[in-house]
């Protein structure tokens, strides 16, 4: 018997039929003897319809009532989820943020966990009964709903895992579990049994979209084991005890169950990346700082820097990426502290893709990047920006070669499964 925490995201809950669908696999779990515990997001597109709600409301809407419309999405599915599982027998109930309490610190829409209290949730899960728990909210100190920002029900529910101590924390999404890269692109991607929660924590970080960021630092901080699943399963399949998805684990479980493993996990790209230049910045000290100063008030964060060689007038250009959603604001955030920074001229590009490729094995390995930067330009793709980390080497092309770049590095890297077509 295991302590399990089961998360479902806004697909598996779109519509009465998937929420039955998705009460047959809880009670599968809970029959086979296990204690469970349910975390739900809302209906798909429900969340963006209340956020839409507000704006017509009032553009200047306050941040404490946004969280009250917005978190109502995830309290209809888990009542739903609750009546659904007692209608086939089971002993279930919702659980609201402010009934555990799940309490949280910092501004309203981007709320962080501080505490869960867990005694009475784990004393419901003991006696047998299915707890179903709405994501991505709280309560703060001061007794108002608060909500964790898009995707916190990942993070909801790794902190009530972590709270519970549960054995596992399975996360069902319509993928059934974390490809060495982009099936849809890449046909001969290999589903991985297990990733380390570094190696995970990068590929989310830099592209793959299986999980929430914030949930897996929150997992490897825990050490919460996470298992990626897929609820779109057909009736009578296997349990996930049976079928498994991806294990997110520690590297040093990772190590006692596969000693020879890839040198690279997998592959990811994001094509929400634009590179921003400024011509002839004044090459001196704290020229770089007036740039970047701004744009972390704005809160916009800044991926590859690139600053050229000194020109011999003492000018210089630097270009660095940021998330294409954010280009509009960087630009203006940068126009208006044009004369602070005395750059010449601002040209942003959002025709670019970054690609990664993502490994534990880099640590003692080398040739990885050679392999990447002979790899594509055999190809003819050129690099146009490169950034590094301990497990990770990114670079920055040509958004209309991000295909080729992900199918080229993926046989370069021998990630190919065997038995694809």
């Amino acid at each position: 018997m295991a302590r399990i925490v089961m998360k479902f995201g806004g697909t598996s809950m779109a519509g009465i039929e998937r929420i039955r669908r998705v009460a047959q696999i809880v009670k599968q779990q809970s029959d086979a003897g296990h204690e469970v515990a349910v975390v739900v997001s809302a209906m798909a597109g429900d969340t963006d319809r209340l956020v839409n709600f507000c704006r017509e409301a009032s553009s200047l809407y306050d941040a404490a009532e946004y969280d009250v419309v917005v978190a109502s999405g995830e309290q209809v599915t888990s009542g739903l989820l609750a009546i659904a599982l007692q209608s086939l027998g089971a002993k279930a109930r919702s659980w609201l943020g402010w009934q555990m309490p799940i309490r949280t610190i910092e501004s309203h829409s981007k709320a962080r966990i501080e505490t869960i209290d867990a005694d009475d949730l784990t004393a419901s899960m003991q006696s047998g009964e299915i707890a179903i728990i709405p994501g991505f909210q709280g309560i703060s100190q001061d007794g108002r709903i608060t909500t964790l920002g898009r995707g916190g029900s990942d993070t909801s529910a790794v902190a009530i895992a972590a709270a519970v101590k549960a054995d596992r924390c399975d996360i069902y999404t319509d993928v059934d579990g974390v490809y060495t890269t982009d099936p849809r692109i890449v046909t001969r991607a290999r589903k991985l049994k297990t990733v380390t929660f570094e190696e995970m924590l990068e590929l989310a970080s830099v592209g793959a979209k299986v999980l929430q960021t914030r949930s897996v630092g929150l997992a490897m901080k825990e050490n919460v084991r996470i298992q990626v699943l897929s609820s779109f399963t057909e009736d009578g399949a296997p349990s996930a005890d049976d079928l498994p998805g991806t294990m997110i684990v520690s590297e040093s479980e990772m190590e006692k169950e596969d000693m020879e493993r890839q040198l690279i996990t997998g592959i990811a790209h994001d094509k929400n990346e634009s590179k921003i230049t400024l011509t002839r910045v004044p090459d001196k000290p704290g020229a770089v700082a007036n740039i970047f100063e701004p744009l972390a008030e704005a809160a916009i964060n800044v991926d590859m820097i690139i600053q050229n060689v000194g020109r011999e007038k003492g000018e210089t250009d630097v270009t660095f990426t940021a998330p294409t959603s954010d280009l509009d604001r960087t630009m203006q955030v940068l126009e208006t502290a044009k004369e602070s920074i005395g750059y010449n001229r601002l040209i942003s590009d959002t025709n670019v893709a970054k690609i990664s490729v993502v490994g534990v094995g880099m640590k003692s390995h080398a040739g990885v990047a050679s392999t990447m930067f002979k790899s594509l330009a055999d190809r003819g793709v050129n690099i146009q920006a490169i950034t590094t980390s301990e497990i990770k080497v990114s670079v920055l092309i040509e958004e209309d070669y991000t295909e080729l770049a992900l199918r080229v590095l993926h046989t370069a890297y021998g990630l190919d499964a065997e038995d694809a077509a």
